[in-house]
């Protein structure tokens, strides 16, 4: 009958169906399922990959439309160690053998590069040294630093971009992602300059961290000790170098031991950097209304080391007597007011005292506006105060705060430079990321940007909430030895001290466990010969060799003991290794190459000649005979690198 016809008709259509469906490989027409149901349980990765989203109507809203919980977990799973560092980790865990799936990337833009480049860019200078630059140079032209640094790092994450989304972005990083691109010559040039930033990078972390623990943490644990407050800071260097060589050790241990302790205080390590941040802004906002007591002692128009005395005022009254402070013991022979001989620069002026932190609402700001560059010993002065100009004794030169090296335009660029980089950690993770090309250019793009708002920010509040000769006291001496930028924040200036000696640290443990491994695949492309050892490592692949390496280099930082002059150093290689990416993107452009057709729409061979020359030009002003030097070593890498070609 006509029923029973069709109904062998629908039974024979369903089976084929059934059959056909039955035959198609695994994942056909949609990678992401095997099954129509989304809650199958075929395998633990199965249920991992889609736990907390079995909530979704259509499979499209899966990434559009993430739960509270998804965002927090991933936040607590948060890692900024370069990629590859995990898997090699895995590979010595007893449970590595039962690891058969391989993990598709599955990082997204905030955590995969916004976040790490973010952890990355804001580091030590901007708390131990901002201050003091702003101090120095002035609101106006800080403010141009900081435009110039930022903009060379802007122009040099577009012309990346560009690379990054020429074609499929490879799995390693910079490195990779460019002599992949662009050729062996650039990219071991890249590379190596790269290589290097990042181990002197280390270096200055570390002393970072040091000078933290020492000036502001612990002081008592100090080795080395000055013969009396007139000596120099030579006391103070030797007691850098020797625990800045046992933190490198210890640091250099970890990394060895593995890298998982590494991952597991990320979250930490970018928590402290956040809370720091919002603590300065908090603080600057209270000063309006209540702005910190801490109060500085001038005499005259000088300031004063805070420490050295207690009471600010030549005498003080104990019951119905006058007598000698210890500011005038300090100052005069004897405690007789009538027989005593003083310093004359003493005896003419008054002791006054000053408040450091005025507060936003004070319009101190005006004050500081201009700069105020100072010779090496020449003492801090604020100009606005009466003094009567009389030659002081050389033996009271210790009581007054004083500058400790000299001072220029040039020098403050070279030491501001190294904030603005790290625009790289996202490229780092490129083999990591879900959709390489589409993070890798918003996800730094918006790290530059928010770090630039920060920094342009942080320059006004400090012109405006804190007085210029704390600016210009590098070592917060006129306010009895604390942090600068820990007397405006809220609710303690221990927030930061704490805050920045731990991002200090991490930041200086992922240096250490990015540059070996960079130097790795340096080596294993063989483009190099006489660095082939440094390929070699564990039977895991941690590249111990490079490590070794790496750790001496960074010991050669360690040895300078100075934060002011290994920032220059390592500007010189991150400016090296932006120029090359500009070059190169520029180059790519204006030949119009079969093989240069980038996905990134918003880059021009004009932007990139503008960024090259820009990396030139604070090459020369930070430090002409270090970008001499620098320029050499890139041009020799890369013309051997084209001669063994």
């Amino acid at each position: 009958s006509f029923v029973e016809g069709l109904y062998c008709d629908f039974v024979f259509i369903t089976l084929n169906t059934l059959f056909s469906i039955s035959t198609l490989p695994p994942g056909h027409g949609n990678h992401k399922e095997d099954s129509p149901f989304l809650t199958t349980s075929d395998s633990a990765s199965k249920r991992n990959d889609y736990y907390d989203k079995n909530l979704a109507l259509f499979e499209e809203e899966l990434d559009i439309r993430p739960k509270v919980s998804s965002l927090l977990s991933r936040l607590v799973s948060y890692t900024n160690v370069t990629q590859g560092a995990k898997e090699h980790e895995e590979a010595e865990s007893a449970d590595a053998s039962r690891r058969q799936v391989p993990k598709s990337p599955n990082m997204g833009t905030l955590m995969g590069v916004y976040l790490p480049c973010l952890q990355n860019i804001f580091g030590v200078i901007l708390f131990l040294r901002l201050t003091w630059i702003v101090g120095t140079a002035g609101v106006v032209q800080s403010f141009l630093i900081v435009l110039m640094c930022c903009s060379c790092t802007m122009l040099t994450a577009i012309s990346m971009s560009a690379i990054a989304t020429n074609g499929v972005v490879p799995a390693g990083g910079a490195y990779f992602m460019i002599s992949r691109s662009l050729g062996p010559e650039f990219g071991g040039a890249v590379g190596l300059c790269f290589y290097l930033g990042t181990t002197f990078a280390a270096a200055m972390y570390i002393l970072g961290a040091i000078e933290i623990f020492l000036k502001y943490l612990i002081p008592q644990a100090a080795i080395f000790h000055p013969a009396d407050i007139h000596a120099g800071s030579g006391a103070m260097l030797n007691n850098m170098r020797v625990y800045g060589t046992i933190c490198l050790s210890l640091m250099a241990v970890v990394v060895f031991v593995g890298v998982k302790y590494v991952n597991k205080f990320a979250s930490l390590f970018l928590a402290c950097v956040i809370i720091s941040i919002v603590s300065i802004y908090a603080g600057a906002v209270k000063s309006i209304f209540l702005p910190p007591e801490f109060p500085i002692c001038m005499l005259g128009n000088r300031t004063l080391a805070r420490d050295l005395f207690d009471v600010c005022g030549k005498t003080l009254v104990v019951g119905n007597d006058t007598v000698p402070s210890q500011l005038w013991k300090n100052f005069c022979s004897s405690e007789n007011f009538s027989s005593a001989h003083c310093d004359e620069y003493f005896l003419h002026n008054n002791v006054t005292e000053i408040q450091g932190i005025p507060g936003l609402a004070s319009g101190i700001i005006k004050e500081n506006l201009w700069g105020d560059y100072m010779e090496k010993g020449q003492i801090l002065e604020k100009a606005n105060l009466p003094s009567v100009d009389v030659h002081g004794s050389m033996e009271t030169f210790g009581f007054y705060v004083s500058a400790d090296i000299a001072t220029s335009f040039t020098l403050l660029v070279g030491i501001f430079f190294p904030s603005a980089t790290g625009i790289m950690a996202g490229s780092n993770r490129s083999g990591d990321l879900r959709d390489a090309q589409k993070s890798i250019p918003i996800g730094t793009i918006l790290a530059i940007t928010t770090t630039s708002l920060v920094y342009f920010s942080s320059v006004v509040l400090f012109g405006a909430c804190i007085e210029g000769v704390v600016l210009r006291d590098k070592f917060g001496d006129a306010v009895s030895k604390n942090l600068v930028v820990g007397t405006l924040s809220w609710p303690s200036p221990w927030v930061i001290v704490i805050g920045s000696f731990f991002s200090t640290v991490g930041a200086g443990l992922q240096s250490l466990t990015g540059a070996p491994r960079l130097l790795q695949a340096i080596a294993k492309d063989n483009i190099i010969p006489f660095l082939r050892v440094f390929g070699h490592g564990k039977a895991n692949g941690e590249p111990t060799w490079a490590l070794l390496l790496t750790g001496l280099i960074a010991e050669l930082g360690i040895l300078i003991a100075s934060l002011d002059m290994v920032a220059p150093i390592l500007s010189m290689f991150f400016l090296m290794c932006y120029l090359f990416v500009n070059l190169a993107c520029a180059v790519q452009t204006l030949l119009r190459t079969p093989n240069w057709r980038p996905r990134f729409r918003y880059y021009h061979w004009a932007l990139s000649f503008l960024g090259m020359s820009m990396c030139l030009a604070l090459m020369f002003i930070s430090s002409w005979y270090y970008a001499i030097v620098a320029m050499g070593i890139a041009g020799m890498i890369y013309k051997y690198i084209e001669y063994q070609g």
